[in-house]
């Protein structure tokens, strides 16, 4: 009986924990939320006001109109989408490789491949930029496209690859049998099995080039081709003493990334738990 009581009262203590972390990791956007909603008269009152009262909405439209963000939001979203449709299709084709293939050397690579997470991308930041140079190819989108071309990252190649491993081989071998090649048993048997992992690896890449400040701010140079976070830079140095619009175009930046998250929620964490039960 003791036992019985005791695991209802530990449940209701992980998820008291787990509602003031929540709580508590929750107030830098509620803060942010609550300054873009506030006039530029109250958002240096004392003391600090909680909810803004009166409600100053058009700071969205204000800040939204300063600078060409239609044009800095498009640009992001086709980065986005086209950098990660490519980091999950080239992904996984590597990643299947290395889960089905074992060839002298293959451990090996994988190892390297993986080792290539520990060198910083300031080491490769100079040599990279002298090559887009000499291909001419500075203040192009090509620099921050044709990357996510080239097997998609070392965290995504071994995120997908310890997923595949856990897939039993059996069915690979049973598509065989029905005339299916190895292409073929990547994209009809792998791939469709492979939702919760390919979905972690969407959400990681659509963030990571959403929120991409360093490449476009190296590689690009005209205004009209910028992204929202290079935006985003250049309204805090226009307008950086109304806290209150630049806040305002932080939200808009942040959002698209928090419905995305909360959209793919289930598919993010599941894949995280499935991905880490297989490999070898």
């Amino acid at each position: 009986m003791s036992q019985a009581r005791t695991a209802p009262t530990k449940s209701a203590l992980v998820y008291l924990l787990l509602l003031v972390g929540s709580a508590i990791f929750s107030i830098p956007f509620l803060w942010t939320l609550s300054t873009a909603l506030k006039t530029h008269a109250n958002v240096f009152s004392q003391p600090p006001q909680i909810w803004p009262h009166p409600i100053a909405w058009d700071n969205f439209s204000k800040a939204w109109t300063a600078l060409p963000f239609t044009s800095f939001v498009l640009n992001t979203i086709m980065l986005a989408v086209v950098c990660t449709s490519a980091q999950v299709v080239t992904g996984s084709l590597v990643a299947y490789g290395f889960a089905r293939f074992s060839f002298r050397g293959s451990k090996l690579l994988f190892g390297v491949l993986l080792s290539t997470m520990m060198l910083p991308g300031q080491v490769s930041m100079i040599p990279v930029f002298l090559i887009w140079r000499d291909l001419r190819a500075i203040d192009t989108y090509w620099p921050l496209i044709v990357p996510a071309f080239f097997g998609g990252g070392a965290f995504n190649i071994f995120l997908l690859r310890q997923f595949f491993v856990s897939i039993p081989r059996e069915l690979d071998e049973a598509a065989m049998i029905d005339g299916a090649g190895y292409p073929q048993i990547w994209w009809r048997v792998l791939m469709p099995l492979s939702g919760p992992a390919l979905a972690t690896v969407a959400v990681f890449s659509f963030i990571g080039h959403w929120d991409d400040f360093m490449g476009p701010l190296i590689y690009l140079n005209s205004p009209e081709k910028y992204t929202v976070a290079v935006g985003l830079r250049m309204f805090q140095d226009s307008y950086g003493t109304d806290l209150e619009q630049v806040m305002a175009a932080s939200v808009i930046h942040i959002l698209p990334v928090v419905v995305l998250f909360f959209c793919a929620q289930r598919y993010f964490l599941r894949g995280i738990n499935l991905t880490g039960m297989g490999g070898r």
